[in-house]
């Protein structure tokens, strides 16, 4: 499974309440993005709510496409990723 980074465009904001319609939609979002072998792990939001960067695992760019048409949502730019962080070179000092 590969890792991608999806960003994401809302004009208007994007803004999901904190209320059990919040924690639905987002559970319908999963439950699509399931359907299709492509798991959300997590997004960052801009201040204005006008962006995302969303983190995902999928076995492609088009399914993440699909998803993306199925749960109504705009998928700016899809690419590849891998994690880069300073314990990957302190694992590689212990070899």
């Amino acid at each position: 499974m590969a890792r991608f980074m999806v960003e994401r465009t809302f004009p208007d904001g994007l803004e999901i309440p904190q209320s059990d319609k919040g924690a639905q939609a987002c559970l319908s979002v999963v439950g699509t993005n399931a359907e299709l072998g492509v798991t959300w792990v997590h997004s960052y939001v801009t201040d204005d709510h006008k962006k995302t960067f969303c983190i995902y695992d999928a076995p492609s760019p088009d399914a993440i496409r699909q998803a993306a048409k199925l749960n109504q949502l705009p998928a700016d730019k899809i690419t590849a990723v891998r994690v880069l962080d300073p314990y990957f070179y302190l694992a590689s000092e212990a070899r």
